[in-house]
């Protein structure tokens, strides 16, 4: 993953492990005050919200622990691969559409950031600026030209 994908995670643990945490004990002892706990809908939501953010916490832990972690701003290169940013046009529309190859987790379509694993991504590897590449996508089948590869942007 990116140097930047890596600090959202460490940020997101950060903020469930030290806001979220102190959040939900709370409204778990609110909650308590009110009485039985058998049949207190606040109670059952704020254990229920404890269990999902606990959960969360141990899958961040993880993907921190095993993560791979690639500077974009050190690579360099004409061909795709991680960390590059790749203009391409649709073939079909002429709509040009600008991706970076990154890391499952920080993966984002609508920001630009698609997932090294995704569809599009496998067919730009090794690729470069004039290259065609044909994607099968959920909606069928594109077809894209590659007008710019970049890295550390």
């Amino acid at each position: 993953m990116t140097v930047r994908g890596y600090a959202a995670l460490e940020a997101e643990l950060k903020h469930r492990q030290q806001v979220e945490r102190q959040r939900i004990i709370l409204a778990i002892s609110e909650a308590r005050a009110l009485g039985d706990l058998s049949e207190n809908a606040e109670y059952h939501a704020a254990k229920e919200a404890q269990s999902h953010n606990e959960g969360r916490v141990l899958e961040l832990e993880s993907m921190i622990s095993r993560a791979e972690v690639i500077d974009v701003t050190k690579l360099s290169g004409t061909k795709i691969k991680f960390g590059a940013t790749v203009r391409l046009v649709d073939e079909d529309t002429d709509e040009e559409k600008t991706y970076q190859l990154v890391g499952e987790p920080e993966a984002d379509v609508r920001s630009g950031l698609v997932s090294i694993t995704s569809p599009i991504a496998r067919a730009l590897i090794g690729k470069g600026v004039g290259d065609t590449v044909e994607v099968t996508t959920p909606g069928g089948g594109k077809s894209y030209e590659v007008v710019g590869v970049q890295y550390g942007v």
